[in-house]
């Protein structure tokens, strides 16, 4: 115990002193929110990785898809390396970072509102962002709660309020390069952590080969009659794991939190760098903890699903290792969830203060005024979702990944499609990415309503989620096609900035001739 104790203590002073250190970069809004978009791709990319990475991932999904799908979990770790982390990075990184400069855009609605020249849209995101972040930052608390119990026996309570006030306080205090350089040290911890728990749980179950061995002897009629379907290769439900793997990958395309990481990169060179670090990390990361996940059936014998939930499964697979392992999960877990939970507080007050505030309500708002609100929004954010975690807690509304789902699905059904395209096609309209906006959104709230009326293939968040997403790379470019045109000079001006001659090193581009212009 005085080991877990020590090490928290340790953690808690460096993520609060990093926040105090940083206070001078927060002064104004573009040292708060974006860090002076001089942030370096180490820091962006680990930023990037553990916003991604919470305790949502290792216990919430991790648990859940393992026990589901078994060892072929392992799919949407791999599926998040490349489709959420490296191909996301190649696709919109470096457009995100010229065209949202070119704009001076801070935040995903400010971006829309400027990009399509439509002041409603910037609204209606801000509010969505909002409105949507709420369930999922509450996922965060929920999920390290179920470690701190098993680690600690601390009440549910005691975890949910001092995890929100330490991670209020290095944000409040130094805005985004806190929030960044904090990333990176747990970033750090998150990679040994998984690392040190795999071997430890493996080795719990005599190996590698004799874990994968007995998930191959476990069965279950409910899900599938076939023999060895735990430890094969696409598992008893390739569709279904097939729709995870889009939500939590492609996903991360339109997530508001994610893709602001992009406009505070020091430059679009640092891209490339950012590109490999982040890919890694959330090979190392993500593949990790859904490896982990896939074997939890070995630990049956210890856990009532029915009774306890998916999400009691990582913590009991863990709850054998010794002390000192208990301690760097501990801290792997609210490593991940902190880093996670102060994106999102600083995505949703930045987008209330500049996209609702600022450009709409008092527009004079001077800058010194307008971080201070930021300030107080993040603090009114969290109390709001600590409110929604200790309710969902004591009603047991609903597990993690639904949680999450809802929040992932609406965010990222609404947004990727009217972000991408904004990237890159000059014909979408602003009325195609309101209809958009509107159907994901409603859409994913009718789920959450009406879940039993939905097609059994849409009732689980996961799936719907999925398919907002897929749908709304249709509904875009097709409803723009009947609406009326953009104005061709906004465009014109948006792509411009694609457009312009930097001049390079030699080293870096060779010219066609031997003469140097």
């Amino acid at each position: 115990m005085l080991i877990k104790v020590l090490l928290l203590v340790v953690f808690f002073a460096v993520m609060i002193g990093i926040g105090l250190y940083c206070r001078k970069n927060a002064t104004d809004v573009n040292g708060f929110v974006l860090g002076g978009r001089s942030v370096g791709p180490w820091l962006t990319a680990f930023a990037y990785g553990t916003s991604y990475f919470s305790a949502v991932i290792f216990v919430g999904y991790a648990g859940q898809f393992g026990w589901r799908y078994g060892v072929s979990a392992t799919w949407v770790g791999i599926g998040n390396a490349l489709i959420g982390s490296l191909m996301a990075w190649s696709i919109l990184g470096r457009r995100t970072r010229i065209m949202t400069q070119h704009l001076d855009t801070a935040t995903m609605p400010d971006f829309f509102g400027k990009r399509f020249g439509n002041q409603s849209l910037q609204i209606g995101a801000s509010i969505i962002t909002f409105i949507f972040l709420i369930p999922y930052t509450a996922s965060l608390y929920n999920g390290l709660s179920r470690l701190f119990g098993m680690a600690f026996n601390i009440d549910y309570s005691v975890c949910v309020i001092v995890m929100a006030v330490l991670t209020g306080v290095y944000v409040i205090a130094g805005g985004y390069m806190a929030t960044a350089i904090n990333d990176f040290i747990q970033g750090l911890i998150m990679i040994v952590g998984i690392v040190a728990v795999i071997g430890a749980v493996l080795k719990s179950q005599g190996g590698f080969l004799a874990a994968l061995d007995g998930m191959g002897k476990v069965t279950d009629e409910a899900v599938s009659a076939t023999p060895g379907i735990f430890n094969s290769f696409f598992g008893p439900d390739p569709l279904g794991l097939l729709g995870v793997v889009l939500l939590t990958s492609l996903g991360t395309w339109g997530l508001p939190q994610m893709v602001q990481k992009f406009y505070a990169i020091r430059s679009e060179k640092s891209i490339e760098t950012g590109t490999v670090i982040s890919t890694i990390f959330a090979f190392l990361v993500a593949g990790g903890c859904y490896f982990l996940g896939g074997f939890g059936r070995l630990f049956s014998d210890q856990i009532n699903v029915e009774a306890d939930g998916f999400d009691a499964i990582i913590p009991t697979m863990l709850s054998g290792l010794p002390n000192l392992l208990i301690a760097v999960v501990v801290v792997l877990v609210l490593s991940a969830s902190m880093s996670t939970l102060s994106s999102l507080v600083l995505t949703s007050s930045s987008t209330l203060t500049l996209d609702l505030i600022r450009d709409h309500i008092a527009k004079k708002l001077e800058e010194k005024k307008q971080v201070l609100i930021m300030r107080i929004l993040i603090v009114v954010f969290i109390v709001i979702s600590v409110i929604i975690a200790l309710v969902q807690y004591k009603s047991n509304v609903t597990f993690i990944a639904q949680l999450m789902g809802v929040s992932w699905g609406a965010l990222a059904g609404a947004f990727l499609a009217p972000f991408l395209y904004g990237l890159y096609n000059r014909k979408v309209t602003a009325a195609a990415c309101w209809v958009n906006f509107v159907f994901a959104s409603l859409f994913m709230v009718l789920n959450m309503l009406v879940r039993a009326k939905f097609p059994v293939l849409l009732q689980s968040p996961i799936n719907a989620g999925a398919f907002c997403m897929i749908a709304g790379l249709v509904i875009v470019p097709v409803v723009s096609l009947f609406t009326k045109k953009p104005d061709q000079e906004l465009v014109d001006d948006a792509f411009s900035s694609y457009e312009k001659k930097v001049l390079v090193y030699q080293r870096e581009a060779l010219s066609d001739s031997e003469e140097v212009e």
